[in-house]
């Protein structure tokens, strides 16, 4: 099966299609509701992560929310 690579906060990661944002962000050990999202520089909603599919290339800008004050 062919391999692919994303970038993820300036980081290439290997990535095996098909792979959602969902998927993507479970093999990195975060929880979706836990990170804002930015996919080729425009923001994600958490309820649109399993209906976007990378691709090859794909930019990503992961921010982690930190509860605190």
């Amino acid at each position: 099966m062919p391999t692919a690579n994303v970038i993820a906060n300036g980081e290439e990661l290997p990535l095996q299609p098909p792979c959602t944002l969902l998927q993507f962000l479970e093999l990195q050990q975060l929880l979706p509701r836990s990170v804002v999202v930015e996919l080729n520089g425009e923001a994600v909603p958490p309820s649109e992560f399993a209906r976007h599919p990378l691709r090859n290339g794909d930019r990503l800008e992961i921010v982690r929310i930190a509860a605190g004050g």
